[in-house]
C-alpha cells in the first residue's frame, strides 16, 4: 500500500474518532455534560478546613444576668418619686422608688380616732353594766331577769368592741409598716433593666414587674431555637459561643434549660409546611451556663453552636463526608486540575469523625487543591471557577431536565 493511501486512511480514522468523541461528549458521555457554558464552583481545601465551624447549626443568643429581681408595685398605692433610670447600676440597699404616704398617714389618724372611740364605748358600756348591777339589787326578784339580760348584752357588746380594737390595731400597724417601707430598696447589686409604669407587658397584656433589676457578675446566655430545630438540642449539652464581631473569640458552656412552656411568636420566622402554606414558626428560649464570663458584657449578642469538637485542631486534612464519592471499591473527590478543569481525584481515607461527619484524607489531596461539592450530572472536563458569580445557572449542567 502506498504512503499516500496510508495517510488518507489515518486521516479518515482521526476524523471518525473526533466525530465519535464529540458525539459522546455532547450526547452521552455524561448526563448533562458537554456545554461550554457549564461551570462549577470550587474552593480550596485549606479554606474549607478553616471554615469548618460554619457547617454547624447556629442560634442567636444574648448575655443576661443569672439572677433577676422583679419589684412589683402595690396596686393601691401611688409612687411619689423614682430614684433610678433604665441602665443605672445600683448597689444592694440602694433606694429605687418611694410611695406617696400622705393618704396612708391620714388613714392612720382616722383609725386612731376610731380606736379611741371604741375604747370610750367600752368604758361607757362598763359604767352602764355597773349601774344596772346596782339597780338589780334594789328590785323584786321577779324583775331581776330583765336586768341580767341587759347586762349580758352589754358584756357581749364589750367583747365585740375589744375584738374590733385588736383588728384596728393590726390595721394601723400595717399602715405604719407601709410608711416605714415607703422607700423600696434594691435587694441585689445590679443594673436597672426596665421600669414599667403601667405594670402591663405591652406584648402579651399580662401583668409585668414595675422595676426589673439584673444581677451583676453572674452571667448566663439566653438563646432562641425554632420549633423546627428544637429536637436538636438537649439539656446538659456542651456548646460553643462565638462573638458576632470576631468569631475567633469564643466561650464554652452547657445548656441548662430548654423552656418549652414559654413560646415566643416571631412573625419574621416563617417555614413552609407540606401543603406549601407559610407557617409562623414558634421559637423557644433556652439557657446556657458559662464556664467563664471573662470578656463578656451584659446585653452582648453571640452565636451559639453545639460543641461537637469542631474547635479542636486536627492534624492533616479532614473533609465533610458530603465531598467524598464512593463508587464500587474506589473513593474519589471532584478536584480542579492545573488547567482549571474538573477531574476525579482518587483519595485514600483514614479515620472517621462521627460527631462532625468528617473523613481524614490520608493521601491524594493537598490543602492547595480546589474541590467541588458533588452534584447530579457532574462530569470530568467541566470548567472550574473560584467566583460563584461566574456560574450560569441556566447552562445545561444546572438544567438537565430542560427546566
Amino acid at each position: 500500500m502506498s504512503k499516500k493511501k496510508v495517510g488518507i486512511i489515518i486521516a479518515i480514522v482521526v476524523v471518525i474518532a473526533a466525530v465519535g468523541g464529540g458525539a459522546w461528549y455532547f450526547l452521552g458521555g455524561a448526563k448533562g455534560a458537554g456545554s461550554s457554558a457549564d461551570k462549577v464552583f470550587v474552593e480550596s481545601v485549606a479554606s474549607i478546613n478553616s471554615a469548618n465551624s460554619g457547617s454547624q447549626n447556629r442560634y442567636s443568643g444574648v448575655v443576661e444576668a443569672q439572677e433577676t429581681w422583679e419589684v412589683n408595685k402595690e396596686s393601691e398605692q401611688e409612687v411619689k418619686e423614682v430614684f433610678v433610670q433604665v441602665g443605672d447600676t445600683v448597689e444592694e440597699g440602694a433606694p429605687l422608688f418611694e410611695y406617696d404616704m400622705e393618704e396612708v398617714k391620714t388613714e392612720i389618724q382616722q383609725a386612731e380616732l376610731e380606736l379611741e372611740g371604741m375604747r370610750n364605748d367600752i368604758t361607757d358600756a362598763q359604767n352602764q353594766i355597773n349601774q344596772l348591777a346596782r339597780e338589780r339589787e334594789t328590785v323584786p326578784q321577779e324583775d331581776r331577769f330583765e336586768y341580767t339580760a341587759e347586762i349580758q348584752e352589754k358584756e357581749n357588746s364589750i367583747k365585740q368592741t375589744e375584738y374590733n380594737i385588736e383588728s384596728k390595731k393590726v390595721e394601723i400597724q400595717k399602715k405604719q409598716e407601709s410608711i416605714e417601707n415607703a422607700v423600696v430598696k434594691s435587694k441585689i447589686a445590679g443594673m436597672i433593666k426596665s421600669i414599667n409604669e403601667s405594670g402591663i407587658d405591652p406584648t402579651t397584656g399580662d401583668m409585668a414587674a414595675y422595676i426589673t433589676v439584673l444581677a451583676v457578675g453572674d452571667f448566663r446566655v439566653k438563646g432562641t431555637v425554632s420549633e423546627t430545630n428544637i429536637q436538636m438540642l438537649s439539656e446538659q449539652q456542651p456548646v460553643i459561643l462565638r462573638s458576632r464581631i470576631n468569631e475567633e473569640q469564643t466561650w464554652t458552656g452547657t445548656i441548662t434549660k430548654i423552656d418549652t412552656q414559654n413560646a415566643e411568636k416571631n412573625n419574621s420566622d416563617v417555614y413552609y409546611s407540606d401543603s406549601g402554606s407559610g407557617e409562623k414558626a414558634t421559637k423557644y428560649p433556652f439557657y446556657v451556663e458559662l464556664n467563664s464570663t471573662e470578656g463578656l458584657m451584659m446585653g452582648q449578642h453571640l452565636f451559639i453552636e453545639m460543641d461537637l469538637g469542631q474547635s479542636e485542631k486536627k492534624e492533616g486534612i479532614w473533609l465533610f463526608e458530603g465531598y467524598i464519592v464512593k463508587e464500587e471499591e474506589k473513593t474519589y473527590i471532584w478536584t480542579a486540575n492545573s488547567r482549571n478543569k474538573l477531574e476525579k481525584r482518587e483519595v485514600e481515607l483514614g479515620e472517621y469523625d462521627e460527631n462532625l461527619a468528617e473523613y481524614e484524607i490520608v493521601a491524594g489531596l493537598t490543602e492547595e487543591d480546589a474541590i467541588a461539592s458533588p452534584m447530579e450530572g457532574l462530569y470530568e472536563g467541566v470548567t472550574t471557577v473560584t467566583d460563584a458569580s461566574e456560574i450560569d445557572y441556566n447552562s445545561p449542567l444546572y438544567n438537565q431536565e430542560g427546566e
